[in-house]
């Protein structure tokens, strides 16, 4: 037996002390044998299933979200699920056990209660005046494969009585079955779940190289107009390094100023736009042309009152040049701000029609490429304008995030952000219901957020590198389905933060931040990230612990997990948990694998490495006699996180040295302004990009 030194002896006293006061708290929130257990009005539930979408739908259209109650013996609340499938995965996880202890009591939705009728969109409507009851789960008779559904996807319903069930499915299809039988149809999700992710990221960088590739047809178009010079003396001395985007035949034609070139262009031809500076008044693009300069040495600058070039066509393109004298910070978005208007449309309209260097208004299938923006508001801002690419630009916004707004701004619909760069102003990238947008391979160095997603869904965030900001990706607003994959962050206040249900956050970076990344939502995947030195590894302060965290690897931080509220939360499925470092425990059969579980927020573990006495209380009877006693008895659990099959070797080691390697220099060293004259990304990048969709780490 190891000895334990005065200061071991007195943490085994307060450990002892803390876990009995805990056990006494846990004790008294389970309900008493034998009392009546009820369902509850559904908003005083700790809920999770669903989306902000789906629920804000069906208050406005008044349809039924089937929904589930669980009265766990370990938790002091009343869990809610939306969606059935969502509530029987949970039942079935023994994860859940661990966290929750075990279902006293279940209700589902009863359907039998509303003679249920549904839209063309599938979505279950109560007859007038009728409200929706509950009945136990065990009793209920179930629909599944039907045509209902909720704005999120397909949704199994519940009847209190078979003969309504029968005739629902006889109406709308689908099977009928009992408790037992639903539970035995949903297995473990996460495999398929996982699987579904990696291809969805797939989906999304083919969707966007072939986005991309549709808009390179642009660059071909025929200069039709040149703007203040003769065609044919410009043709005999036209630049050798690309700049002009075709060559400039003898015959086109000439107009004095910018404007009068884009009214005289045919649709489907180029505007040419030689080096020089342009003053400018609100220049309309109306019709599908290409507006081209000769790179950072083709200056458009307005008067400094509004936004510079508007794009309001279809195909229509903005490239190889550069803008300057955008008006102040969005004056119009905040002119057009309405105080009683609901939050989501009053930063909406400040964010969204706000001054920009360019705006693309209902233009589909647009593009600004090769384009610089020096802005004290935003570079770009797209609205409602579907599968539009921006790509290359580079914004200096204002020195700080007070002054400025947004590199680009995507509202209403998906588009293509690459290859660019965004220093100051506020956000980098910012998306408003822009769902299925890609936002990949862009760096930036913000005044507030690298990315940051609001009500958007189905987006890839992929691969760019954030610096010095307060957050590097930060989603909000309860969407669902997105990925946050191979994305870079340092140096800021918060690595990535997430938000919502059934998204993927996967081979991130996050080194030397405040905190590192951040575990929240429901029905997440957090897998293969990399968090390395930062003050606070990973957060989890989440009220309801429902997601899964694995094959990550948790490496020199001050603290490894802060986690306050909440019950345990278990790191690890299937027998497959995250590195946290060398650990005091054994690996008796030398599989890789810790023989006995760590607590990254325990009394005793979290001081391994930084309080004298740690390693050997760690080690002790007394502490490992306690552990076996907590994970019987749910009364005894400690709040916090628990990995029950911690590695005990990295998964991802390479990354882990290139990141030690990798200094993290300020973006702002980068001379911006060559940004507009720089050529296309090299040919492998669309190989780079899909070979990052594929699934990373070691399962064993």
């Amino acid at each position: 037996m190891a000895l334990l030194s005065p200061t071991g002896t007195r943490w085994l006293t307060v450990f002892v002390s803390l876990a009995l006061v805990a056990a006494s708290l846990s004790f008294l929130l389970t309900p008493a044998s034998g009392e009546s257990l009820r369902p509850v009005d559904f908003a005083d539930t700790v809920n999770m299933g669903g989306t902000g979408v789906d629920a804000r739908r069906a208050d406005d259209e008044g349809f039924v979200l089937p929904r589930v109650e669980v009265f766990y013996s370990g938790y002091r609340y009343v869990v809610g699920y939306v969606g059935i499938e969502t509530a029987v995965s949970e039942l079935g996880d023994s994860g859940a056990r661990r966290q929750f202890g075990d279902p006293l009591a279940v209700y589902v939705s009863d359907f039998s209660t509303i003679e249920p009728t549904l839209t063309d969109e599938g979505f279950v409507v109560p007859e007038r005046g009728r409200a929706v009851g509950w009945t136990p789960a065990d009793t209920a008779f179930y629909v599944v494969g039907s045509d209902a559904a909720i704005p999120s996807g397909t949704v199994t319903v519940a009847f209190s009585d078979r003969a309504d069930a029968e005739d629902f499915a006889a109406a709308h299809g689908g099977e009928v079955v009992d408790w037992e039988s639903l539970q035995s149809r949903v297995g473990d999700p996460l495999p398929e779940k996982l699987a579904g992710f990696e291809a969805s990221v797939a989906d999304r960088h083919a969707w966007a190289n072939d986005t991309v590739a549709d808009v390179e047809a642009h660059r071909q178009r025929p200069v039709s107009v040149v703007v203040g010079a003769d065609a044919a003396s410009l043709a005999e001395r036209a630049p050798t390094d690309g700049s002009v985007p075709l060559d400039v035949p003898r015959d086109a034609a000439s107009e004095p100023t910018v404007s009068a070139a884009l009214d005289a262009a045919p649709s489907n031809t180029t505007v040419y736009v030689p080096p020089g500076t342009y003053d400018v008044d609100r220049v309309v693009v109306n019709r599908s042309v290409t507006l081209a300069g000769a790179g950072a040495e083709t200056v458009l600058r307005g008067d400094g009152n509004r936004s510079v070039l508007y794009v309001r066509a279809d195909e229509a393109a903005v490239s190889n040049l550069r803008i300057e004298g955008v008006g102040d910070v969005g004056s119009r978005g905040r002119d057009l701000r309405n105080d009683s208007a609901d939050w989501d449309t009053t930063v909406q309209l400040a964010y969204g029609y706000g001054d920009a260097g360019v705006v693309l208004d209902g233009a589909a299938g647009a593009s600004v490429s090769n384009v610089a923006v020096d802005t004290p508001a935003s570079g770009v801002v797209v609205r409602e304008s579907p599968d539009s690419v921006i790509r290359n630009v580079s914004v200096e916004g204002a020195e700080t995030a007070r002054e400025g707004f947004m590199g680009v701004v995507l509202i209403g619909a998906a588009s293509v952000v690459e290859d660019s760069t965004f220093l100051g102003g506020r956000d980098g990238v910012y998306t408003h219901r822009a769902d299925g947008s890609v936002v990949r391979d862009n760096e930036a160095e913000p005044g507030r957020y690298g990315v940051h997603e609001m009500y958007t869904s189905e987006s890839l965030v992929a691969n760019n590198t954030v610096r010095n900001g307060q957050a590097g990706v930060i989603v909000m607003t309860r969407p669902t389905g997105n990925a946050v994959v191979g994305n870079d962050v340092r140096g800021s206040t918060y690595g990535v933060v997430p938000a919502g249900s059934d998204s993927y956050y996967a081979r991130n970076v996050v080194v030397d931040n405040e905190y590192g990344l951040q575990v929240a939502g429901d029905r997440n995947a957090f897998v293969d990230n990399v968090v390395l030195e930062n003050e606070v590894g990973a957060r989890a302060n989440d009220i309801l612990p429902s997601n899964w965290v694995l094959r990550n690897d948790f490496l020199r931080n001050e603290r490894a997990v802060e986690s306050r509220i909440g019950p345990l939360r278990t790191w690890s499925h299937g027998g497959v948990g995250n590195h946290w470092g060398a650990l005091p425990i054994a690996d008796g059969d030398d599989d890789g694998v810790y023989e006995e579980p760590y607590r990254p927020t325990g009394s005793v573990d979290s001081r391994l490495g930084t309080v004298s006495g740690a390693t050997a209380l760690a080690q002790s009877p007394a502490v490992a006699t306690l552990r076996r006693v907590q994970d019987a008895v749910s009364g005894l659990r400690q709040s916090g996180v628990v990995d029950t099959d911690a590695r005990t070797r990295p998964f991802h080691p390479a990354v882990i040295d290139d990141a030690l390697s990798d200094g993290a220099a300020d973006l702002s060293e980068r001379d911006v302004e060559s940004m507009a004259a720089e050529a296309d990304p090299p040919d492998n990048a669309t190989a780079r990009r899909t070979a990052s969709g594929t699934a990373g780490g070691d399962a064993s």
